[in-house]
Order: structure tokens, then C-alpha cells, then sequence
């Protein structure tokens, strides 16, 4: 199949090519831990290859398909291998893995009802049951996102919303004072880069301090809430997260939100990777003070184990999202903002990722959600306790499957341990900066990672020579 029989091939071709890709794929699946977590350094030779791939000769699929498969195989930090315990990137369900082949499969425009009623109607269903599992109240909304960062972006737009109704016309003049959002020091910084979009500006975000322990300090957020109402400023948004990037460690939710409601501002928790913890009847308190949120943000894509892309907005107040992104054109069918996602969240044609979810909350339920987050904190539990009989220090208290271990060495050895961790390439772990020092992180994000290469990865590290 070569040209344009390429793009729109015979169906029997297509399916043999179809085949071969499944078992490709299948025997790349099936030797995630033999090769390294870490990614090679991209050789001269390929990268010629690629350069030379000019388009204007064409080359078989089923080839093309091999040659980019063997290049992920060596040129990615390797997320679906065991022995990866870096950030919050998951080895995705065989559930989300079939869902993308089902949508691309039918390639439905999901943002408007009409033309997808059947695709649009699954992802409301799991944002309402997401919702209802959050504790947030009946009628409560959402939409699926690209991610976290479209998900938070929102939120702030919704704040500014909320607080001055005719901000979505005119915009920021209708303020009587400079817009002010409060996030945790230890947040996730693309605050910054939201608040850039959204016209506020960077020094609009108040970066408030810790209490020692990795989570935002109730008394300095009330005080910083003080000076900038002092100073005319106009307090627009709270921002409590629940899952640090850093350390997995979650900000005071109860008194976040009981200063947000007491000074009329949007309480949102950014619960991007904590947020799984609603499938946990034993850990579901961890979250509490969640329900009493304006809006959440949780990724499917993180500690639900979709494939990546699939972030979600949830919100017990759906009238200032449909406020905030209200449109009517002359070529789109008339909308209905309850069932339109176009008219009530930012993108206007995205894909059907909500199947993803789906697909895996059906087959799996919230009570196999459950225990597969429990069992996450379970094994990197393990691997704490191994280190620390080796004399390392626990510098954080998660309840979120996060570790930040200190060698015996002190901080200073942090980056000789991490270095010959990925040295040795069977596992991948990172360094972070925890209350202000640099920490050796581990986080199981791989629902086959097991006890063994928790010893293995333990057995490595107390094995090193001491760092000098």
C-alpha cells in the first residue's frame, strides 16, 4: 500500500496491517522489563534517518510502524516498564489502551451532542459518577480535558467569573482593584503560566508558604489574603492541592475552603493525582474537605492509569463554566450548554477520552480502582521502610504513595544515588527539592510493579558506595 491507497486502504489490507501492528505491539508489551527504563541517547546515525525521511518517497506502513516502535523502545523514559517510579505518569489500563482504538476506530466530534450524542452522553455519565464519588453535590458537572493544566486554567477563569459577573464581556477593567489567586509554594507552578493567559498576570499569583511539612500554611494564606485586601487587592481564588508533584502531600482542604466561602472567592482543589484516592474506602478521608470544593481537578491520565490526555474539570457550580466559555456561531447547530461541550469548556473538537475511563471504571469498578491506588501506597510503603533500615531518613509523611528518602549521607547525596539508579537503567527514580532540600523520590505509578523489583530497586540503592 503505497500513496493515497496508503491513507484509505482496502479493508482486507487494512486488516492484515492491523493484525501485524497487534502483535507488535503485543511483543513490545511483553518485554517492558527487559529492557531499560531509561531513554538512550538518540544516535547520529538514527537521527540522519529521521532527517532524511523527506516525504517525497514514500515507504511501507507496516515498516514505518517497526521503525518507530523500536525507536520508543530505546529514545523514551520508559513509563510502562516495572521498575519506573518517577513522576505521576501511569503504564495505562489494557481498558484505555482498547478505548483508543475504538475512538479513533469511529473518530467522533465529542463536543457537540448532536453529531456524538452516544459519545457525549458516556463522558457526562463518568463525569457525574466521578462527581457524586467526589461528594460534590446533585448537579454538579464537568468535562473531560487535555489535562491538568486546561482543567486548573479553568478554574481560573471560572473564579474570575464568578466573583465579577461581567468579566467574561469586558474583561479585567471591571475589576475595582488587581485579581489575586493563593496556591501553595510546594504547588504546581503552572499557576504561573495560567495566570499569564488568563490577562491577571504572574505577580497575581501568591505563592504561599508551607507549614514545614510540605502543605500549605493555613495562618500565612489568611494573612496574605489580609495584606492584599489591605493593599485593594481583589482575592479571586484558593487553590488547595491535594497530591504535590514534589512530595504527594495535601494542603489543609476543610479550613482552605472555609476561607474561601468566608471572603466569597472559588475554592478549587488541584487533586490531579490524589484525586484517585475517591476509589478508596480505606484512604477516601484523606480527601475530606474535597466535597465542599467550587471546582476539582483530577486526571484521569495520572493515578486512573488512562493513556496520556485525559484530564477532568469538575464543578458543583456548571452555570459560571457555561458563562465563561458561552458562543453561538452561524455554523455550529444550535447549543444547549448542559449538553454542548464546546460551549461550556475551552476546546471545541477533542477526542473521546472520557471512553477511556469508562472502559476501565466498568470493568474494574471503584472497589478495583481501590486496589490498585492501595496497593500503589503499599509498595513504595515497602520501599520506605527498606531504605530507612538501611539509614535513611523519611523526609515526607504522604498518604499518597510518594516517598522522599535522604541518604545517610545527608541531602548533598541526593543526586550520586539518582544518578546511578538510571546508570544502572532497570528502574527510574528523580530527584526533588522537598521544604527547600533536595530528596531521592520514588512513586509507584505502574500497576505491575511488584515486591520484587521494590527489593531490587531497595537492594541497588543500599548497595552503592557511600557517597564522598
Amino acid at each position: 500500500m503505497l500513496g493515497r491507497d496508503a491513507l484509505f486502504p482496502d479493508f482486507n489490507d487494512l486488516d492484515a496491517v492491523e493484525n501485524a501492528l497487534t502483535a507488535r505491539l503485543d511483543r513490545a508489551r511483553r518485554r517492558y522489563a527487559d529492557r531499560k527504563a531509561i531513554a538512550e541517547e538518540l544516535s547520529s546515525e538514527w537521527l540522519n534517518d529521521l532527517y532524511g525521511k523527506k516525504f517525497d518517497q514514500t515507504e511501507d506502513l507496516e515498516t514505518l510502524m517497526d521503525w518507530v516502535i523500536d525507536a520508543l523502545d530505546r529514545g523514551s523514559v520508559q513509563m510502562t516498564h516495572p521498575g519506573y517510579m518517577g513522576l505521576f505518569n501511569p503504564a495505562p489500563t489494557f481498558a484505555a489502551e482498547c478505548a483508543d482504538r475504538i475512538a479513533s476506530a469511529f473518530n467522533p466530534q465529542i463536543c457537540v451532542h448532536s453529531h456524538a450524542p452516544a459519545a457525549v452522553e458516556i463522558e457526562q455519565h463518568v463525569i457525574n459518577e466521578v462527581a457524586r464519588r467526589a461528594g460534590l453535590p446533585v448537579g454538579s458537572g464537568g468535562h473531560f480535558t487535555s489535562g491538568g493544566a486546561e482543567a486548573n486554567s479553568t478554574a481560573v477563569l471560572c473564579a474570575l467569573q464568578a466573583k465579577c459577573p461581567n468579566y467574561s464581556d469586558r474583561g479585567l477593567s471591571e475589576f475595582t482593584g488587581p485579581p489575586t489567586v493563593y496556591v501553595s509554594k510546594e504547588s504546581h507552578l503552572a499557576w504561573l503560566k495560567m495566570a499569564h493567559a488568563a490577562g491577571i498576570g504572574r505577580d497575581a499569583v501568591r505563592l504561599v508558604a508551607t507549614d514545614g511539612k510540605g502543605q500549605m500554611d493555613i495562618g500565612a494564606l489568611e494573612a496574605a489574603i489580609a495584606i492584599d485586601l489591605k493593599a485593594g487587592c481583589i482575592p479571586v481564588l484558593i487553590v488547595a492541592t491535594a497530591g504535590t508533584t514534589n512530595a504527594g502531600m495535601v494542603d489543609p482542604l476543610g479550613p482552605s475552603a472555609g476561607l474561601a466561602r468566608s471572603h466569597d472567592m472559588w475554592f478549587h482543589v488541584d487533586a490531579a493525582w490524589g484525586g484517585a484516592l475517591i476509589a478508596s474506602d480505606a484512604q477516601r478521608h484523606v480527601l475530606n474537605g474535597i466535597e465542599r470544593a467550587d471546582s476539582i481537578t483530577i486526571d484521569a491520565h495520572k493515578w486512573f492509569a488512562t493513556t496520556m490526555g485525559a484530564g477532568m474539570f469538575l464543578t458543583s457550580r456548571p452555570d459560571i463554566p457555561a458563562q465563561v466559555f458561552r458562543i453561538t456561531a452561524s455554523y455550529m447547530p444550535e447549543s444547549e450548554a448542559s449538553k454542548d461541550f464546546y460551549v461550556n469548556s475551552t476546546q471545541w473538537s477533542r477526542r473521546f477520552v472520557g471512553l477511556r475511563l469508562f472502559l476501565a471504571l466498568g470493568s474494574a469498578g471503584w472497589e478495583g480502582y481501590g486496589a490498585h491506588v492501595e496497593r500503589s501506597i503499599s509498595l513504595t510503603g515497602r520501599l520506605t521502610e527498606r531504605l530507612m533500615e538501611g539509614g535513611w531518613v523519611h523526609a515526607n509523611a504522604s498518604p499518597m504513595g510518594v516517598s522522599c528518602m535522604v541518604p545517610p549521607e545527608g541531602h548533598r547525596a541526593v543526586q550520586h544515588y539518582v544518578d546511578a539508579v538510571h546508570k544502572d537503567g532497570r528502574f527510574w527514580i528523580s530527584k526533588a527539592i522537598y521544604e527547600d532540600n533536595p530528596v531521592l523520590r520514588a512513586c509507584v505509578t505502574n500497576g505491575r510493579t511488584d515486591e520484587t523489583v521494590i527489593d531490587d530497586l531497595a537492594d541497588l540503592l543500599e548497595g552503592l558506595p557511600i557517597c564522598t
